[in-house]
């Protein structure tokens, strides 16, 4: 006979009459597409499901957006969204109305993927009003890459000064696809940016250049200059902005809020989403080893999922979640959920809950949803979750524990 115990974690292990650990139960979620890859350690996928499943309340605050991608909030009573058309626009957080749009953006490539995506405030907002936004960036003749600039925004939200360009990928490539990207400050003011592989068999393959930006995360400063501390910082051996390399399409990041590292996940081809934790100078193996495989059932490269002088991932997914960006959930609305890993999935959509031990996933969980694509998640000043839903007629939604 079989009982249930569920941990401090939340998580749920079947036990045998005896006390004996039988199995750990994960989110059902099918067979994996790469049935014969075996993770590398205990623990790097499937993780139990966490079983303290609340009860929560999603109140749609805007409507009519078209594509948002991210979000970022200038106080309590307003936010900014990002369109991937290229509209930038504040919502304000209380009545759900959205401003005409934000002028004095640059030229955008709004094709595929492309568009206007990652926005974020300088660490000295207060004081100097400047936003960082990522973007596609048309580099002519059908060719693209991703960039980032930094504006001033006026005191009434209606348009940005003084836009310039502090970094831009290259090469610059004829691909509509991964683009990456998220942006994110770390306790020294430096900026780490996230970079896509663009997708395409001959580019992907310079995720392993460091020579290139494709397939990277860079770290700069506020300006765009290279911080003397970067592993590459000298030039010699790789371009100076690179932080780590071998990434296919990091589209979601956040900075750990007690040891300080950055924390990344990205998208695998058909199988094989990934959680990072980026160091200085490594190398974590795309296109070389993957636990995806390709999208017509063949293997990525040699089909391997270990290399020497490559990375292991700290946790990944097969079935994928498709991820958007993440959050450390900091926060005591929800009981529980202080340090844990929330992430916006855009398939099968919702959000993911991770709970940890140190830098090791022990458990999972899979929320709303019936939310569809979610595309960005916050904590908000209130200590809510916000949501960005990821459709032509995307929405800004609030979430909350039903019993708040």
């Amino acid at each position: 006979m079989l009982r249930s115990l569920v941990t401090s974690s939340g998580t749920a292990l079947l036990l045998t009459l005896s006390g004996d650990i039988l199995a750990q139960e994960a989110v059902p979620t099918g067979p994996p597409n790469a049935p014969d890859q075996t993770p590398a350690f205990e623990g790097q996928t499937r993780a139990p499901a966490i079983s303290d499943a609340p009860t929560l309340h999603s109140e749609r605050v805007a409507e009519g957006l078209e594509h948002p991608w991210s979000l970022v909030f200038l106080d309590s009573d307003t936010a900014l969204v990002s369109e991937r058309p290229g509209r930038l626009r504040a919502v304000d957080l209380h009545e759900g109305t959205l401003s005409a749009p934000i002028e004095g953006l640059p030229e955008i490539d709004a094709r595929g993927q492309g568009g206007l995506l990652d926005i974020s405030l300088d660490p000295d907002f207060a004081s100097n009003r400047h936003v960082y936004f990522s973007y596609a960036e048309p580099r002519g003749d059908g060719t693209n890459g991703t960039s980032v600039a930094r504006g001033t925004l006026n005191q009434d939200h209606t348009r940005l000064d003084d836009v310039e360009v502090i970094f831009r990928q290259t090469p610059a490539w004829d691909s509509t696809r991964h683009f990456g990207s998220r942006l994110v400050w770390d306790d020294q003011d430096r900026l780490y940016v996230t970079l896509g592989e663009r997708s395409l068999p001959e580019p992907r393959q310079l995720a392993q250049d460091l020579d290139t930006h494709l397939g990277k995360v860079v770290r700069i400063l506020e300006d765009g200059s290279v911080p003397d501390e970067n592993p590459f910082a000298d030039g010699e051996e790789g371009l100076p902005e690179i932080w780590s390399y071998g990434h296919r399409n990091i589209q979601g990041a956040a900075l750990h809020p007690q040891t300080g590292k950055l924390w990344t996940i990205e998208h695998g081809p058909r199988g094989g989403d990934e959680l990072n934790i980026p160091e200085a100078g490594k190398n974590y193996g795309w296109p070389v080893i993957t636990y995806g495989e390709d999208y017509d059932g063949s293997p990525i490269g040699d089909g391997i999922t270990a290399h020497d002088g490559m990375e292991q991932p700290v946790y990944y997914w097969d079935p994928v979640i498709a991820p958007g960006d993440m959050a450390f959930y900091q926060g005591e609305r929800f009981p529980g959920w202080n340090g844990n890993l929330v992430i916006a999935s855009l398939s099968p959509g919702g959000l993911v809950r991770l709970t940890l031990d140190g830098e090791r996933v022990d458990g999972e969980q899979r929320l709303l949803e019936e939310l569809g694509r979610v595309r960005d998640v916050d904590e908000g000043p209130d200590g809510a979750l916000w949501l960005l839903t990821d459709s032509s007629d995307g929405a800004l939604i609030r979430v909350t524990p039903e019993d708040s």
